[in-house]
């Protein structure tokens, strides 16, 4: 007849409680290290998102404002409104993002669905070009055409994340 051996409880070291509750803390940290990474990522989509969506709004006020260049009869210029002759710090970013009055002086071009607020232009006018020839001293009077600046202001789906672009139009 064969013997068994019979431990007693008090021999017991409980290594296997010990070695589960370690698997489910390294478990817990894998999935909250998945979780930050995965937040993290909706946020940097999110961010991605609205900042094409400003870029989409402020080209579409840039293309507003060659669309008004386009026109039979340039812009009336006037200093202080949306079609203005040069502004001096108008080549100056901090111009345009500290600066410059949008409310005030600039057009309103087509608002874009999801954005916080519509688009805005401003038309400079950089330079006027001169007609050729004519008289016998090759004087001739000033010509409509001309290079203008145009830079646009669009805002994406919060006030936070604005796109400024410009552009140069040869009339």
């Amino acid at each position: 007849m064969k013997k068994t051996l019979i431990r007693p409880f008090h021999a017991e070291r409980g290594v296997a409680l010990i070695t589960g509750l370690i698997f489910l803390v390294i478990l817990t940290l894998l999935s909250v290290a998945a979780m930050r990474t995965t937040l993290l990522e909706e946020k940097m989509a999110g961010n991605a998102r609205d900042i094409d969506l400003a870029f989409q709004s402020a080209e579409s006020a840039l293309r507003q404002g060659q669309e008004e260049l386009r026109g039979a009869v340039p812009p009336a210029l006037a200093a202080g409104t949306p079609r203005t002759p040069r502004i001096t710090d108008g080549a100056l970013d901090a111009y345009w993002i500290g600066t410059h009055n949008w409310i005030a002086q600039s057009a309103v071009g087509w608002q874009p669905n999801g954005t916080f607020a519509p688009p805005r232009y401003v038309i400079e006018l950089l330079d006027v070009g001169t007609a050729s020839g004519g008289g016998s001293l090759g004087i001739a009077p000033q010509s409509d055409q001309g290079i203008y600046r145009v830079t646009a202001r669009g805002v994406g789906a919060t006030a936070n994340t604005v796109v400024i672009l410009q552009t140069s139009y040869q009339r």
